[in-house]
């Protein structure tokens, strides 16, 4: 099922809203993943905050506590080297220090390259699968139990160059097109016993340094910024909204 949800772009966050929710975000240091991270600490969630890029999330944190939200955890991890030992450590550590987790985000993507199939560099096709989704589903496994105790929720940020198979997108579009499947298996095998809610969350265009370098003649003014995806994202993760298992939401 297919739903649309329409950007938010002057919604001002709402304090407490979020309150006990424990949110874990991939790609946390820049574009939507800060954005969501720095909006979702405002609303009163401890988020935790995953990236390759450690003084981006040394400045994440800074900014998240200058703006009054509550303070964040920072887990520095690169999706691309880091071994199944390297998931179970971290959601061990979550389970520690956080008692468990809500909501898991797999944000982190890497563009690849922009080529047809033929003229793919098969190191980089490589590369890029294992961020978009082999990181993905080994960080997805390795939170399940935590998620199954708290009922909680997986999103995978999704991309309509992929659903739609858009030509020379190469490992990037292949890759956003299996995060939908597995996203899809997730769901399927929810039940009682496992009762986790999974959904796919397809932001549309947004002004981020992956845009950027795949539509490299594009303005910045032509595409709007991450805040009114952040905003419409969040109202998703407040516990009161009923996220539908299975769902490819499409925000517009």
């Amino acid at each position: 099922m297919i739903e649309d949800i329409p950007k938010q772009p002057d919604d001002a966050p709402i304090e407490s809203r979020l309150n006990g929710q424990r949110i874990l975000i991939t790609g946390a240091a820049a574009g939507l993943g800060l954005t969501l991270a720095q909006r979702a600490a405002a609303e009163g969630a401890t988020v935790i905050l995953l990236d390759k890029n450690l003084p981006g999330l040394e400045k994440a944190f800074d900014q998240i506590k200058e703006a009054g939200g509550v303070e964040p955890a920072l887990y520095p991890l690169d999706l691309l080297g880091a071994q199944p030992d390297d998931y179970w450590e971290l959601a061990e550590r979550v389970e520690t220090q956080m008692g468990g987790l809500d909501w898991l985000i797999n944000n982190a993507a890497e563009l690849g390259q922009t080529a047809p199939i033929a003229l793919q560099d098969p190191q980089q096709w490589l590369h890029t699968l294992q961020t978009n989704l082999n990181g993905p589903f080994l960080l997805t496994q390795c939170c399940l139990r935590l998620l199954q105790q708290s009922q909680g929720k997986i999103a995978f940020i999704s991309d309509a160059s992929g659903r739609e198979g858009k030509a020379a997108m190469g490992a990037y579009g292949v890759s956003k097109f299996a995060v939908e499947g597995l996203m899809a298996t997730l769901a399927a095998e929810a039940s009682t016993a496992n009762p986790i809610t999974s959904c796919s969350i397809d932001p549309g265009p947004m002004r981020t340094a992956l845009r950027r370098q795949a539509y490299a003649g594009e303005m910045a003014s032509e595409v709007p910024a991450t805040d009114g995806v952040a905003a419409a994202i969040i109202k998703l993760l407040d516990p009161s909204h009923s996220v539908v298992n299975g769902t490819q939401y499409r925000i517009i």
